[in-house]
């Protein structure tokens, strides 16, 4: 048999068509890294050291943080002063004070964070009363209880669930750039396309699992603290119940409402 000398060896003609393989590689590394992350970040969400059927009663202001953090405390916080007429709150969006004695801790912080001048406008009372002593106290106490999610750990679920579908769209780019490589795998071998696919498979089973489990991702409530809060009546109960579940949207009030509203607007001016 003549032996052809423009024909290639076939080990030389296999290696050219594997140059899809760094770009496998990358694809794996982003997967493992984005799912490895998300387990982590779903660990630490989870309550841990709580007693199972473990049940007690919630502050208004413990519910309110649950629901909506520091911010829904504060204006839990407002809307009851203003009930008790020893505030007053302006549909422009400011805070007046009338009685500077705070009934506990929570109301003083809240004074505090008006002013010494007994007026201020809303938005960056809530940003001043957010790093208060008495709202780290109360943030504290329910993470020890096991009812919030420590500092961080929404954030940390949120950006782990992005960082995988930034992977699986990685995955598919890569994919799609090794199968416009003019190469081709020779007969009997596993097509390209499907060494893509399984860690594609991957990211989208983490996905799935985390959206199951974790969704609606939570920010402030362990999953011990929302079965809590699903207790409270919002609808028929306190008003006030009604503001620390669901936010100053369930006021009755149309002044109140105007000056919460025009906070949000001026809030995200800024």
């Amino acid at each position: 048999m003549l032996h052809n000398p423009w024909r290639r060896p076939r080990s030389l003609a296999y290696n050219t068509g594997m140059f899809w393989l760094p770009l496998l590689l990358v694809a794996w590394v982003a997967t493992g890294l984005s799912c490895g992350r998300l387990c982590l970040a779903a660990y630490r969400a989870a309550p841990h050291g709580v007693a199972p059927g473990h049940r007690r009663e919630l502050t208004l202001y413990e519910a309110a943080f649950l629901s909506g953090g520091p911010a829904r405390v504060t204006d839990l916080t407002l809307v009851s002063m203003a009930r008790t007429r020893r505030l007053l709150l302006a549909h422009t969006g400011w805070a007046t004070v009338v009685d500077p004695v705070g009934g506990d801790d929570m109301e003083r912080s809240v004074l505090g964070a008006i002013g010494p001048e007994g007026q201020s406008p809303i938005a960056p009372v809530r940003r001043a009363a957010a790093g208060t002593d008495a709202m780290r106290a109360l943030a504290d106490r329910l993470v020890t209880a096991g009812l919030a999610l420590p500092d961080g750990a929404w954030s940390g679920v949120a950006g782990a669930v992005r960082q995988v579908r930034t992977a699986a769209a990685a995955v598919v780019a890569l994919g799609s750039i090794a199968l416009l490589m003019p190469t081709q795998e020779p007969p009997g071998e596993v097509p390209v396309a499907l060494w893509f696919a399984l860690p594609l498979v991957l990211n989208a089973s983490c996905l799935a699992v985390a959206r199951f489990e974790i969704h609606p991702y939570p920010r402030w409530a362990s999953p011990a603290g929302q079965l809590l809060l699903s207790a409270l009546p919002t609808r028929g109960g306190s008003d006030l119940t009604a503001v620390a579940v669901r936010g100053t949207r369930a006021l009755a009030d149309p002044e109140l409402r105007a000056a919460f509203a025009h906070r949000d607007t001026a809030h995200r001016g800024h």
